[in-house]
């Protein structure tokens, strides 16, 4: 369903900015890089190569998880807060609502499609076309609530309540891929991440990412490309 203009100001609630939503387009810049070069990484799995077809599927897995844990949030959080305090955007919620529909429904298909290819490393079209219908459907809902529902959060939710989209999400990272998810969201910055590793990373962070996790994600990377 195409965007519809935002409310008039006037019908947001009256008062400054209450939170920073800024992360949103953040975490949208993640799911556009990945799995915009899903299919590539796919398509770069030779037939019957087993061992880069495990490390390409660990990969789509770990996007797939940051999709799902991102929209339960929403789900779970956001549409009904913003229908109680901000009436006026009512029908971009539905929309909402009715966009996250249509990306769970290709994106059940790839978590279903997932575990034959990674056996096999053979016949990626299921997985292929699982990721045609995600790239397709997020290329209409991201512009849409970065637009239409962002605004609206700015001047509805409080700081606390913005910031535990973030920490929902990193809770649902699966186990052993920390530093890989890390390096994913910096490398889908249009800096490379420096504003993210200097402002959004405690110290203790920091050191463990230039002493551990930066090797390790980079070692993850020539394995997505493979032999």
């Amino acid at each position: 369903m195409p965007a519809t203009p935002l409310p008039p100001s006037g019908d947001l609630p009256a008062g400054p900015k209450t939170c920073d939503a800024s992360g949103m387009a953040m975490i949208h810049r993640v799911f556009r890089h990945h799995f915009g070069d899903a299919p590539r990484l796919v398509r770069g799995v030779r037939t019957g190569d087993t061992a880069h077809g495990e490390v390409v599927a660990t990969h789509l897995d770990l996007i797939s998880s940051a999709l799902h844990a991102h929209h339960e949030g929403e789900d779970e959080r956001l549409w009904s807060v913003l229908e109680e305090r901000a009436p006026a955007c009512a029908s971009h919620v539905s929309r909402m609502q009715e966009q996250h529909a249509a990306i769970l429904a290709p994106l059940a298909d790839l978590d279903a499609s997932l575990p034959a290819w990674r056996a096999s490393a053979a016949d990626p079209d299921a997985v292929l076309q699982a990721l045609d219908g995600i790239n397709a459907a997020l290329a209409v809902h991201l512009p849409d609530e970065e637009a239409n529902i962002v605004p609206v959060m700015e001047v509805t939710l409080t700081e606390r309540e913005a910031e535990w989209f973030g920490e929902h999400g990193r809770k649902a990272t699966p186990k052993g891929q920390m530093w890989n998810a890390l390096g994913g969201i910096m490398a889908a910055q249009p800096d490379g991440g420096e504003w993210f590793f200097r402002t959004e990373l405690p110290a203790p962070a920091r050191l463990l990412w230039k002493l551990v996790g930066k090797r390790q994600y980079e070692r993850n990377l020539v394995a997505l490309e493979g032999p």
